[in-house]
């Protein structure tokens, strides 16, 4: 009897060694076929990769400071010539450009 339950324990193990190789050999297929559905749902939404806007945002950022630097120099030289900058009426007012309020 000693020999029968050693046999079948044995048996057994094997059975359970398969079956967790099969298992993870199924997770691993699983893995690869989700991997592969997210990589292309990614691709198909068109994102950024993140080193191309970092890129954009500092082009960004250097048109934001050469724009102020220009706006000045326009500004220093239309005091030199004598220049008024023409506002809006609605801004000489103090008031918002937009639609009227409707009550």
């Amino acid at each position: 009897m000693t020999q029968t339950s050693n046999r079948l324990f044995d048996e057994l193990a094997k059975l359970m060694t398969d079956a967790a190789s099969v298992a993870d050999g199924a997770r691993r297929e699983v893995e690869t076929v989700v991997r592969s559905q997210v990589e292309r749902w990614i691709a198909d939404m068109d994102l950024v990769k993140r080193e191309d806007f970092d890129v954009v945002r500092e082009l960004a950022s250097r048109a934001r400071i050469e724009n102020e630097k220009l706006a000045a120099r326009v500004a220093a030289l239309e005091a030199r010539l004598g220049i008024a900058e023409e506002k809006p009426a609605a801004v000489k007012r103090g008031k918002k450009s937009g639609p009227p309020a409707t009550d």
